[in-house]
């Protein structure tokens, strides 16, 4: 059996994890050509730069035996964790990382940071609503014509959270100037 080990994904692995990202976006057969087009466009390396630059981990790697098999990108929005896509490549389909990248990543996040997680998914994808059950997630709402008019199940899992400072998670202009500050000032 393979060991299955997670981390944080580097500039290096950026190339790989876009590739791998763009191909799942384009193949998922829940999706409308609209938004394929659109997530396909919206979650390119620049996106994807300024996720790993508010917190590496926002891409995770699944790998088994050092290997990458799989990945989760994820972003702070207003105070929760906000998971966008999370997903084993073809070439690990077989393997029991989509198991073991939900413990770990609410392993990892569930550090009084965010007071929960969160997603979205089409109602008819039964083996993402399948997964995430199994791991303490809930289906709270179904949003009906909510993405381009298609319909979409909010569901979240509550973490613990203590009374600590928001993740607030800058992007764009305003969090590249807050890490060129933090670079000015050692942090």
């Amino acid at each position: 059996m393979a060991e299955m080990t997670i981390r944080a994904a580097t500039l290096a692995d950026l190339d790989l994890v876009h590739r791998e990202l763009t191909d799942v976006i384009h193949s998922s057969p829940h999706y409308s050509d609209h938004f394929k087009q659109y997530e396909a466009g919206r979650l390119n390396k620049t996106f994807l730069k300024g996720l790993m630059s508010i917190d590496p981990w926002h891409i995770m790697l699944m790998c088994a035996d050092g290997v990458p098999g799989g990945a989760m990108v994820s972003g702070p929005e207003l105070g929760a964790i906000f998971r966008y896509w999370s997903w084993v490549f073809p070439s690990h389909r077989q393997s029991k990382l989509a198991l073991f990248g939900m413990r770990e990543f609410d392993a990892h996040w569930d550090n009084t940071r965010f007071h929960k997680a969160y997603t979205f998914v089409r109602p008819e994808n039964d083996v993402a609503r399948m997964l995430l059950k199994r791991y303490g997630y809930t289906e709270t709402v179904l949003l009906k014509q909510h993405i381009f008019g298609q319909d979409y199940l909010l569901i979240e899992k509550f973490y613990t959270r203590t009374d600590a400072p928001y993740d607030s998670g800058y992007v764009g202009r305003l969090g590249q100037l807050k890490k060129r500050l933090k670079t000015l000032v050692g942090g």
